[in-house]
């Protein structure tokens, strides 16, 4: 079997070096590497598909697009005939976390080459929040190495929310003016504490501050539905994007505000369908949204697709896919100041494009990047070398003590035969959680659990010190019938251990489990291990291929069916119930979170 390219030989020369060499090839002077004939260009500047197309590239670069490249054409010039497909740019992804994949930023690669996406643009947080910025730089590195386009976004609040979650380390403004310099940042991370940024908070005024000093993009996160004065005070405070907006009117105020509205779809938040009515019956200019994924899923990957499926979703809510394209490509590009390099089948512009046959259905059969064939009808055609992590940035859960069923006991207020609790509910496909409260019995002096009216056990378990803190509290939604417990080392965003059981035997088991293999997501029934993804980079990302990651996630998900869990990707909405600056109530190391005040609440009503 003939070995596959390697990847790393086809990082193309900036275009100030190959421009003069671009112009020869437009010219008819000298061949170009490759040409794509007969082809309908999808044309994402003027919005039309161009029949009888012809596509040059040389030097990674494109270099002549329109009718005839006969002319390019020499001795040593690949010839591809389109046969009429569609030639559409390459995708990119606004806004999205490798760790969310399980797998590091090499395997995220592998597996979304062949869905068609050539520019990524990740906010590295997960690590940051574990190692600092000596994490970010691993995968700074790691993105610089890779066939395609990954631009990284300098993460911003780490931990998120400062006073109401401890994470494993801590960024300053001068981490990001810093980071600022790399070759491979192409801005600040989603802005989360969007009470700071409307409070004047030092740091991030600072943070932003230093972003817009060096030229670059300020990604934004307001996840309040108040579109009164603290989102008008957010907007001022300098971020550029949003993408937790869930209504049309979101979507409609961002882009009145001179926002880009950025619309995600990923394994678990579907927000989509509702914005774009603001585009599809409210005529809100759709040169002013993005689509993104912001968190995929490994399975979900491998399975279903990565922008490829984000566009597909947006052409059946009634977009054109023209104007659906548009949003996954040049709105991006030009967004990130990256239009002369990504974004469009035009020249000068990176040779990432993809030969579709279907484009309302996204059916893609060939995808170039940076002029070099990568991928053809959903397989790989290069080998990326595997990037080698250091140990430092390997067993990073610290438990400081074997875990038992009495860790997780809630006691009750002395005489208190029932007791009225805050329960965190779980909304599915959504984000956002809500503040719900119970009844629970007492038994023996310790509040019980619910479980014909679903309410089970949340536990967070400290992990980056070797504390032994442990928070206990309740949540609903998730429908377990049977005795588990289901344990996770990925806690957005502080990433502490969140554990939610409805047997504390199983979550004493599970949480240790974590310990023991250095971090990931575990299962565990009656004291059996029903499925387990080991996740040692971190604690956040698998070390293996993405398709054995996928496989076991597979397994975890289809465990957490057999005890009840019917929840559209649950261990997605498992792994954000500690994301303090999402609404409405959250549970971290300090304790029980109202994040519509941002204060600490007691367990008990």
């Amino acid at each position: 079997m003939a070995k596959k390219p390697s990847a790393r030989a086809t990082k193309p020369r900036p275009w100030t070096e190959v421009a003069t060499h671009l112009v020869d090839v437009a010219m008819g002077r000298k061949p170009a590497d490759l040409v794509i004939r007969n082809g309908r260009w999808v044309n994402v500047h003027s919005g039309e598909i161009i029949p009888g197309s012809d596509i040059a590239i040389a030097r990674g670069r494109f270099a002549y697009c329109g009718p005839d490249a006969s002319h390019a054409i020499g001795s040593g010039t690949k010839v591809v005939d389109a046969g009429g497909r569609y030639l559409v740019p390459g995708l990119c992804d606004a806004h999205m976390h490798v760790e969310s994949g399980m797998v590091t930023v090499t395997e995220f690669c592998r597996a979304v080459i062949p869905h068609g996406t050539t520019s990524m643009f990740i906010d590295p947080h997960e690590i940051a929040n574990v190692l600092g910025l000596p994490g970010v730089r691993l995968m700074h590195d790691e993105a610089v190495a890779m066939p395609i386009n990954v631009h990284v976004q300098m993460p911003s609040c780490v931990p998120s929310a400062p006073g109401l979650e401890h994470a494993g380390a801590e960024l300053t403004v001068a981490d990001v003016a810093e980071a600022m310099s790399w070759e491979n940042i192409i801005g600040l991370g989603e802005v989360m504490n969007f009470p700071g940024v409307a409070a004047n908070d030092p740091v991030m005024s600072g943070e932003i501050a230093a972003t817009v000093k060096a030229g670059k993009t300020v990604g934004g996160h307001y996840a309040s539905r108040d579109l009164g004065l603290p989102f008008h005070g957010y907007v001022a405070g300098g971020p550029e994007d949003d993408h937790e907006g869930t209504r049309a009117e979101d979507a409609v105020a961002r882009v009145r505000q001179g926002m880009k509205a950025m619309l995600r779809l990923g394994s678990a938040w579907y927000d989509v369908a509702s914005q774009i009515k603001a585009v599809t019956e409210g005529g809100i200019d759709s040169r002013n949204f993005i689509l993104c994924t912001d968190d995929s899923h490994s399975g979900t990957l491998v399975h279903e697709g990565h922008m490829d499926r984000v566009v597909r979703h947006a052409i059946s809510q009634g977009l054109k896919p023209v104007t659906a394209i548009q949003m996954a490509t040049i709105n991006t590009a030009q967004h990130f100041r990256l239009e002369r390099e990504i974004g469009s089948i035009a020249p000068g512009r990176l040779g990432d494009l993809l030969i579709v046959s279907d484009l309302a259905a996204m059916t893609i059969d060939e995808v170039y990047a940076r002029g070099v064939k990568v991928a053809e009808r959903g397989k790989l055609e290069i080998d990326i070398p595997a990037y080698d992590y250091p140990e430092t940035a390997k067993n990073t859960v610290k438990l400081g003590k074997t875990l038992k069923a009495g860790d997780f006991d809630v006691t009750a207020p002395k005489g208190a035969n029932e007791v009225r609790v805050r329960v965190i509910g779980v909304i599915e496909n959504q984000a956002p959680t809500r503040a719900l409260e119970a009844d629970l019995p007492v038994e023996n002096g310790l509040v019980a659990m619910d479980r014909r009216n679903d309410i089970c056990q949340i536990a967070l378990v400290e992990r980056h010190r070797g504390t032994g803190g442990v928070t206990n509290a309740f949540v609903s939604g998730f429908g377990y019938m049977e005795d588990c417990a289901m344990a996770s080392s990925v806690a957005h965003d502080a990433h502490h251990i969140i554990c939610v059981g409805t047997n504390k035997q199983d979550m004493a088991l599970a949480v240790n489990r974590l310990g023991e293999v250095g971090g990931g997501v575990v299962l565990y029934s009656k004291g059996k291990e029903l499925a387990l993804v080991e996740m040692p980079i971190a604690g956040l990302m698998s070390d293996e291929r993405a398709e054995i990651v996928a496989a076991k996630a597979e397994q975890l998900t289809e465990a957490m069916r057999k005890m009840g869990c019917s929840l559209n990707n649950a261990y997605m909405q498992h792994s954000l119930l500690a994301l303090v600056v999402i609404p409405e109530l959250r549970i971290s190391d300090v304790g029980l979170i109202d994040v519509t005040t941002f204060q600490k609440v007691d367990l008990f009503v």
